[in-house]
């Protein structure tokens, strides 16, 4: 009889510990509700986007979600890729700038927005602080007049030439618009990208003690080698101008200086569906905040040479540690909002 009951012995023990096992587990669930799940961020191609990008996908992990490798794709592209659900976030949606690129992929409807990741977010047009000073230009529309749009002429066609936007950018269609706008196109040529060498040759010039005019934004590290005030200026312009006819056309600060582009917020963009299903992630995104000065520091880190891969992962491990109290409250707060 001995032999007849030790099979059933065994099955009982495997049994219990099979339960034992599966309550440790069912209490642990609340710490990861997102277990089993799978998410795809979106990129564009900007590699200093990647320390926003990986700070989101290193706080989803920590609720147990499965991080897919990054979708890199132009920004038009990437919010169609989160609204079908190729992609489930991307983590640099920036409001008002994006907004073209949010209604083409089909809005509220598609689309769900995180809370603030980063405000205060500026761009606009920027020249040389001695020639500004030097000739009184402040505002972009006297660039109207071929003398003084010469000082910047690069190619020696007589016109200034303006280091803008890559193609695919939200700011490419609102700076061709707007120098339609301000009767510029005669006296000034947009060149596009590659914003990364164009911006290099603008700081090469500089150096030199030549001339230049570019465009910019913030948080990014170009603003902390020619810092504004010290190296450069931003310009005004002569009228808000976007294209559309929106209330989004207003582009003017609350104090009323106006560069061209509205005063930008930097949002979660989420695949709606993915929203709606997992609040504890939404939580996440709503609560996460990223200090523009944090951003401009690490994207300078990176122009410096501390690009890879393992140097960016090294320096989100280095911000969370330096804010271990935030960090935790965010994910305390997501998990208490698990279903």
């Amino acid at each position: 009889m001995k032999h007849v009951y030790r099979p059933l012995l065994r099955s009982l023990i495997a049994l219990v510990l099979c339960v034992g096992m599966s309550g440790a587990g069912a209490r642990q669930a609340p710490d990861v509700p997102g277990v089993g799940v799978v998410v795809r961020p979106a990129q564009s191609q900007l590699d200093e986007e990647s320390f926003q990008t990986r700070l989101v996908t290193r706080a989803l992990a920590s609720l147990g979600y499965a991080i897919e490798p990054t979708m890199r794709t132009p920004y038009a592209e990437a919010h169609q890729a989160v609204a079908s659900g190729e992609a489930t976030f991307l983590a640099d949606h920036w409001d008002p700038l994006h907004a073209p690129f949010f209604d083409a992929a089909g809005g509220v409807t598609r689309l769900s927005m995180g809370g603030t990741l980063t405000d205060q977010a500026v761009q606009g047009y920027l020249i040389d602080r001695k020639s500004a000073e030097a000739l009184g230009i402040r505002d972009l529309g006297q660039l109207r007049e071929a003398r003084l749009a010469r000082l910047f002429d690069t190619d020696g066609d007589g016109k200034a030439d303006l280091a803008g936007c890559n193609p695919g950018w939200g700011c490419r269609q609102i700076i061709d618009h707007q120098l339609a706008a301000f009767d510029l196109t005669d006296t000034v040529t947009h060149h596009h990208g590659p914003y990364e060498a164009l911006i290099e040759q603008v700081i090469e010039r500089h150096r030199k003690g030549r001339p230049v005019l570019f465009y910019t934004w913030t948080p990014y590290w170009v603003s902390s080698v020619l810092v504004p005030g010290r190296d450069v200026i931003w310009l005004t312009v002569p009228f808000s101008s976007r294209p559309g006819d929106t209330d989004r056309s207003r582009t003017a600060l609350p104090d009323g200086t106006d560069y061209g582009f509205a005063l930008n917020t930097i949002r979660i963009l989420v695949n709606r569906r993915f929203a709606e299903a997992h609040p504890d992630a939404m939580t996440l995104f709503r609560l996460m905040r990223l200090p523009a000065r944090d951003i401009s520091a690490q994207n300078l880190r990176m122009h410096h040479g501390e690009s890879s891969e393992a140097d960016v992962e090294r320096h989100v491990s280095e911000w969370i540690a330096q804010h271990r109290v935030t960090w935790e409250g965010w994910l305390q707060q997501a998990r208490a909002a698990a279903p």
